[in-house]
């Protein structure tokens, strides 16, 4: 997964369609310091989940990852996620989808588009990555996290190296 995020970095860097910090473009990464375990641990406890293991492993990798262009979300600090009833209820009512009432808001807060996380129902299902915006309709999922982040990639390089 690192090396998938250091790929999104160096690409969208190096097209520049973005406002990227001086510190971003010298250090060639839009991300930040790894998450440590007990900042991982406390937001577990608060949102009463065991987050997914793939999710995690990008938090130990980077705690937070800036949008990589104008139609990504940015990935916060993991104390700012949230369930999205709490961050953006409007939203919830706005669209009664049900699977939004227990979404995590891993990215993407006070931007257009959302990053979210569906725990599971029960023992026997997976968790869901969903990509969300008002001006992409629906909601667009992923298998898992790492599958959202091939898709960047895909995209960034396939808009700018066609």
């Amino acid at each position: 997964m690192k090396n998938l995020l250091i790929s999104i970095s160096e690409k969208a860097i190096k097209y520049e369609d973005f406002n990227f910090t001086p510190e971003q473009i010298e250090h060639n990464w839009l991300g930040t310091i790894p998450a440590s375990e007990k900042q991982i641990s406390d937001v577990e406890n608060k949102l009463g989940i065991k987050l997914p293991n793939d999710y995690i492993e990008f938090l130990k990798i980077t705690n937070g990852f800036s949008a990589p262009n104008h139609i990504e979300p940015s990935f916060g600090s993991i104390e700012n996620i949230d369930f999205l009833k709490n961050i953006d209820p409007f939203t919830i009512e706005a669209y009664g989808l049900p699977e939004l009432e227990n979404a995590i808001l891993v990215a993407g807060i006070e931007e257009e588009q959302y990053f979210l996380l569906l725990p599971p129902e029960s023992k026997n299902e997976e968790w869901k990555y969903w990509k969300f915006a008002n001006w992409y309709p629906g909601e667009h999922p992923f298998e898992n996290f790492k599958a959202y982040l091939e898709d960047v990639l895909r995209f960034i390089t396939k808009e700018y190296e066609s």
